[in-house]
């Protein structure tokens, strides 16, 4: 029998991993990580925020300037990290570029009683999106709003079948406590994944969905957007799954020390540079995926030594 969350027993996720994975990835240095890239998984570093910043707003430009009617395209996006989000406008605005025919795929949104948190919410993710970058654009440059796909209770089906209507040339994300991108999170230790958590084929084929947050990820939200106020912080989410993941050419995911951790950044990497694939981790799932790349900022990388404060 696995070992039990030490985070809530009622919960798969990292803390149930074998001890020696565990300690082999708390052992990577800094510089180990970039060694662990390998053919479909590449390790990049970037020495400053604002280049780092500049990297991930550009991954949207170049998604979408690359967009024409016939051929349209497009990435699928985060809020977290979000610094991006002006800067692509800056770019576009700057440098007159046309993405009018390029989408945009908005990869989560919370969901309180029974529906999306409605758009002029302090916490939700379309407004943000629109605030931060879409409504900065130029209209005369700017994509119509029937090309923004943001998820609701009601177009779940229609949300997944956009992906087969424009080309999602990069899936980008961050990395939350529970080793996610987007609410991909690990499911709760019941029924038929009491004593083992679901198959890495299994956990691929979730759409998107209404998902269940673990405890962390709640935890983690109230201290990166609620200044700890864990009862303002919803427990379910929409959520873009591995299934409309996998339609994308490339997952970009971006590590910015804010939202993971030192021990969670060397824990997925090791396991995708060495396809260690369990769900109780769901990042370590894209080790599966043809072409991944994880992007560090190098001084937020850190170390995992005891240090008592």
């Amino acid at each position: 029998m696995r070992p039990l969350s030490k985070v809530s027993p009622d919960w798969w996720d990292y803390t149930t991993l074998d001890q020696a994975l565990i300690s082999d990835a708390a052992r990577l240095e800094a510089d180990d990580l970039l060694g662990l890239s390998r053919p479909g998984f590449a390790v990049k570093f970037y020495d400053t925020v604002e280049e780092f910043y500049t990297a991930e707003a550009l991954e949207y430009v170049r998604a979408f300037e690359t967009s024409t009617d016939d051929a349209p395209t497009g990435i699928c996006g985060p809020i977290g990290p979000t610094e991006q989000l002006p800067l692509v406008a800056r770019i576009i605005n700057e440098l007159e570029i046309d993405v009018r025919s390029a989408h945009f795929w908005a990869m989560d949104e919370w969901y309180v009683n029974g529906k999306e948190l409605s758009a002029d919410h302090p916490l939700s993710f379309r407004k943000a999106d629109m605030d931060l970058c879409f409504n900065r654009i130029d209209p005369k440059l700017r994509m119509p709003l029937g090309n923004l796909h943001f998820l609701t209770a009601n177009n779940l089906e229609e949300y997944t079948a956009s992906y087969d209507k424009a080309k999602c040339l990069v899936m980008q994300g961050g990395q939350g406590d529970t080793k996610h991108w987007a609410f991909n999170d690990p499911l709760p230790r019941r029924g038929a994944y009491k004593e083992n958590p679901p198959s890495p084929e299994e956990f691929r084929m979730l759409r998107a969905r209404v998902v269940d947050l673990h405890p962390m990820t709640i935890m983690q939200n109230a201290r990166t957007s609620g200044s700890g106020v864990v009862s303002e912080i919803p427990s379910q989410a929409l959520s873009v799954g591995p299934f409309e993941t996998w339609k994308c050419d490339k997952v970009s995911i971006w590590h910015a020390g804010k939202h993971d951790n030192a021990f969670g950044m060397r824990l997925t990497t090791l396991m995708i540079s060495k396809r260690i694939m369990d769900s109780a981790v769901p990042m370590s799932l894209l080790a599966a995926h043809p072409n991944v790349q994880f992007n560090f900022l190098r001084p937020a990388i850190g170390t995992c030594r005891v240090e008592m404060h």
